[in-house]
């Protein structure tokens, strides 16, 4: 893979091998860099800079790289209220939508019109978030950059929320292995912010592992996409239907107690056999079928946890 620091490096018959291969200017600009990546290759192929011996050679070469560079596709522009936002490659595919990257920015778009509602849901839940919930508790959700109606060529109509990105963070459904350790302050951070967001009146709905961020090093956590928040949702992840308690499945009927049973119920999974009996018996108290023998309370939650666990674990 040619990055734009490393075209420098090659050779004029490199280059000109390289160029000859490409059947696009993105298999010549790894890193997206546009013009910089450009003037780095006309430089090595210009017919000025070689001498008469390599100059039909290179006059070949530069021409083929200057067309490619001109096929070149735009990268699409969406237009919000707050600024513009360039739409490159997905950054990642969500349940319900895709998204992009631009700078600090992610862009989420649903696939399909229809879900339009959930973006309007997971906008006006976080909003609700920063308005009524505990400033300092704020890191464990993503911020709303802009949320808005966008139209395309179609007419079709989406709505589309722009977050702020969480840098150095992995999901955990990308995490294949835990320790026990890292489970323990995953499973504490999680009712910290499940317990500040019940304060708050929100209900995510939906706590699965793909709608977790961790950040390994710095023990930090972030609960997103909240489409599927409110006492009432809307929809459920129909592929992970074995995740959710029975009211949700059975009445469509959310509250705290189900975000309690959710959370276990992917601390279990992340742990396995390796829970130990306590936890293992402190889990179960959390995943009745009926939501009213459950915890309420995420944060009374947590100082039962810290209860039963190594007082160096506690942090």
């Amino acid at each position: 893979m040619i990055t734009t620091a490393r075209i420098e490096t090659l050779s004029f018959e490199e280059a000109v091998g390289q160029i000859a291969a490409a059947e696009s200017f993105r298999e010549l600009d790894v890193e997206r860099s546009g013009g910089r990546a450009y003037k780095k290759w006309a430089k090595l192929v210009h017919p000025d800079a070689v001498g008469a011996g390599r100059r039909a050679t290179a006059t070949d070469a530069f021409a083929k790289l200057s067309a490619l560079y001109r096929q070149k596709p735009e990268v699409p522009v969406l237009h919000g209220r707050r600024r513009a936002y360039r739409m490159g490659e997905v950054f990642a595919h969500g349940d319900l939508a895709e998204l992009y990257a631009d700078g600090q920015a992610v862009i989420k778009i649903p696939r399909h019109p229809g879900d339009s509602d959930l973006m309007e849901v997971e906008a006006a839940t976080i909003q609700r978030l920063w308005r009524d919930g505990d400033p300092r508790f704020r890191p464990y959700a993503a911020r709303l950059i802009e949320s808005f109606v966008y139209e395309d060529q179609r007419r079709c109509r989406r709505r589309v929320n722009v977050l702020e990105r969480q840098d150095g963070m992995v999901s955990l459904a990308d995490v294949r292995e835990a320790t026990p350790q890292e489970v323990l302050w995953i499973w504490r951070r999680l009712l910290t912010g499940l317990g500040w967001a019940h304060r708050a009146g929100v209900t995510h709905g939906a706590l699965l592992e793909e709608h977790v961020l961790i950040h390994r090093e710095m023990r930090g956590l972030v609960i997103i996409d909240w489409c599927y928040a409110g006492h009432r949702p809307r929809a459920i992840v129909k592929a992970r239907q074995s995740a959710y308690p029975p009211e949700v499945l059975n009445d469509r009927l959310a509250g705290p107690a189900t975000d309690i049973y959710m959370a276990t119920g992917l601390i279990t999974r992340l742990m396995g056999s390796r829970m130990p009996e306590p936890l293992r018996r402190f889990a179960a108290g959390c995943t009745y079928d009926a939501p009213r023998m459950r915890p309420q309370d995420a944060w009374a939650l947590l100082g039962e946890l810290d209860d039963i666990i190594p007082q160096r674990y506690r942090n």
